[in-house]
């Protein structure tokens, strides 16, 4: 009868979804069945992916029925669901995810402008931190272009704006060269992903995005540089929607348009995982530049990075 009691306990400690640790974040005790949770303690990542959609706030994606391929991720990996973006429009966004520059420091990036001498910022960035770099530009015709076209936009690009890169006629490459560097294993340290602007979101639908997701994802999950064990992917939004131009956003909690999802892919991220603690994009760049040994550029240094939450 004591066996009994004690095989149905044991059970029904295992049938709890998760648990909640220090700072509001939640460790799931599911097995893995998707691409997390696949190791129990973080290994040393050596590839950080970012992969940027478009315009959305928090509560147009999480639960939505249109994007069930985004959900089915939150749910088999980690899902910060207090993060937010740092400014309005897009621009600014990119450029102060990379660089760390404050939002006082970005109003030249406020109309969406392309790359000119008013348009851009001599402020170092991650992609000329670490030992190697590329941004992946989906419908982008040429390396580094500085012009629209189609439905690449360079807004979504942010290495063209950074006077002090070298190299952005090498590593900000279109999209197809990904699966060319996954194939053959040259994969860089940072990877910075921007679906075109159907893909995005920005002007194709929620479903839209999801379905491009759901097929080009999984090359970077099945490839032999995720499958190693050593590689974290972040899926997140550039801003929500409706917001006022040069907006702070960072810390601000009561403007839906500041709250957008953000998702965190590793191997060491617990299915299920959730944290409320207050991230935004300089806590993505601090956690980028973490992984990857990096000191902390900008504001990057002012806010929680998304390691300890997530397991990374």
């Amino acid at each position: 009868m004591r066996s009994r009691f004690l095989a149905l306990a044991v059970a029904a400690l295992m049938s709890i979804g998760g648990v909640v640790a220090a700072g509001g974040s939640r460790q799931s005790a599911a097995a893995a069945t998707g691409p997390c949770g696949t190791l129990t303690t973080a290994p040393t990542y050596t590839h950080v992916i970012w992969v940027w959609m478009e315009n959305h706030s928090y509560s147009d994606i999480i639960g939505n029925s249109q994007a069930p391929y985004i959900n089915s991720l939150a749910s088999e990996c980690g899902l910060a669901t207090n993060y937010h973006n740092v400014s309005h429009p897009s621009l600014p966004n990119y450029v102060g995810a990379v660089s760390g520059l404050a939002v006082s420091s970005l109003s030249q990036f406020d109309t969406d402008c392309g790359p000119s001498k008013r348009c851009s910022t001599s402020a170092a960035s991650i992609f000329g931190q670490g030992e190697s770099w590329k941004a992946y530009e989906e419908s982008m015709p040429s390396n580094c272009d500085k012009s629209n076209s189609g439905n690449y936009a360079v807004r979504h690009n942010p290495p063209p704006y950074f006077t002090s890169l070298s190299g952005c006629s090498t590593f900000d490459v279109p999209y197809t060269q990904l699966a060319t560097d996954l194939s053959a294993g040259t994969l860089p340290a940072f990877s910075f992903v921007t679906p075109n602007v159907i893909d995005d979101m920005h002007n194709g639908t929620i479903a839209d995005g999801d379905t491009w997701l759901a097929h080009d994802l999984p090359t970077i999950l099945n490839s032999a540089e995720y499958q190693s064990g050593t590689t974290a992917v972040f899926l997140t939004w550039d801003e929500g929607s409706s917001g006022s131009s040069g907006e702070s956003c960072a810390a601000n909690t009561g403007d839906q348009s500041c709250h957008v999802a953000t998702i965190v892919i590793s191997p060491s991220t617990a299915a299920g995982s959730t944290s409320a603690t207050l991230f935004n994009h300089y806590s993505l760049l601090g956690t980028a530049e973490q992984l990857l040994g990096l000191p902390a550029l900008g504001q990057a240094s002012s806010y929680p990075t998304l390691t300890s939450a997530f397991n990374l």
